[in-house]
């Protein structure tokens, strides 16, 4: 495969620059930062050679040279590999001839060069073996060191998995006060309904009876007593939780561990429907629990999601509203200033 014409830096001297006819080199060298001509340089007058003062030498001549006829310009082929190093580019204030012509012969790269030639820098995704000074490889590339870096949704650190845990727990702590306050009564109405099986089951305990005959089991009114609590604790939550995240991102319990939840397009509040979708993901299955607790155990993969995904950290709620939760950086509040070292303003 033959190198088309043009000027390239001299393998032997990278700081000159030599025209290559496509069988050799072509005139004297010019400076690697001059611009080059148009076309080949003149061609120089040929001084006779002085006649050989002793016998011919013996051995191979030297690799990359041919002989040539007396007073014709000496041809010296590239060396094996010739090629500029990867990154070598065009040199500023290139001037118009510089590299091949527009019709390229096969070998050459998507930039103009010779066979090997790279631009600076590398098209997209290229890496020099073993790097370059100053290369630094992408994330997910497999010469990564280590592990890619962690995200930063909108320059945020994502908030770690104890901090969301704690928070849960707090707000789980005041729904269930709330619940006290108002799904109390009913829940002691439930407790009578099943008062007289737990007794009866308790007797038979202590005397080795495993029978269920003739246990008293609650009447339709606990079932329905069920089905309300269920209901309260889920518009309690509800009402709890839905309004705060949608004006803020913060509940009592992600203000305290100083976290918050953004949407993944923006930071910005998560609006009041954005807060819906991702509360029901989690707070609607509390109805289910009437159906041998499978809304429990939803609710518990829901809770535990975050550990397995990556590298977001979203929740199986955060997903289904684009959301991912965040530190909030801590912002002390401004010093109180001194105003006793203040000069009076008071005229003398």
């Amino acid at each position: 495969m033959s190198v088309q014409p043009g000027w390239y830096v001299d393998p032997a001297d990278t700081e000159t620059r030599r025209y290559w006819d496509g069988e050799g080199w072509l005139g004297a060298p010019i400076p690697v930062d001059a611009t080059p001509p148009d076309g080949p340089p003149p061609v120089e007058p040929v001084t006779p050679a002085a006649a050989p003062t002793s016998g011919p030498t013996s051995g191979p001549a030297a690799p990359g040279t041919e002989a040539v006829a007396p007073g014709g310009p000496p041809h010296q082929g590239p060396p094996p590999g010739y090629g500029p190093q990867p990154g070598y580019g065009p040199p500023p204030g290139q001037g118009p001839g510089y590299g091949p012509p527009p019709a390229q012969g096969p070998g050459w790269g998507p930039q103009s060069g010779p066979p090997g030639w790279v631009p600076q820098g590398g098209p997209p995704g290229w890496a020099p073996p073993g790097g370059q000074p100053g290369w630094v490889p992408p994330a997910g590339h497999p010469g990564w060191p280590g592990r890619p870096p962690e995200p930063r949704p909108h320059g945020h650190r994502l908030a770690g998995y104890g901090r969301r845990l704690t928070a849960r727990l707090i707000d789980f702590g005041l729904i269930l006060a709330l619940n006290v306050l108002v799904n109390g009564w009913f829940i002691w109405r439930l407790a009578q309904e099943w008062a007289p099986f737990w007794q009866e089951f308790l007797r038979r305990a202590e005397r080795n009876d495993t029978s269920a005959e003739g246990m008293p089991m609650p009447g339709e009114q606990a079932e329905m007593l069920l089905v309300v609590i269920l209901l309260i604790a889920t518009a309690l939550w509800l009402a709890y939780e839905v309004p705060s995240m949608a004006s803020g991102g913060q509940t009592f319990g992600k203000r305290l561990m100083r976290i918050r939840a953004v949407p993944t397009a923006a930071d910005q509040p998560l609006g009041f429907g954005r807060a819906l979708s991702r509360w029901s993901t989690l707070g609607l299955p509390t109805l289910l629990w009437y159906c041998a607790g499978i809304g429990l155990v939803l609710q518990l993969v829901d809770s535990l999601s975050p550990l397995f995904d990556h590298p977001l950290r979203q929740a199986l709620h955060d997903k289904r509203a684009q959301t991912v939760v965040v530190e909030v950086p801590y912002r002390p509040g401004p010093a109180p200033s001194d105003d006793r070292n203040q000069p009076s303003g008071d005229t003398p």
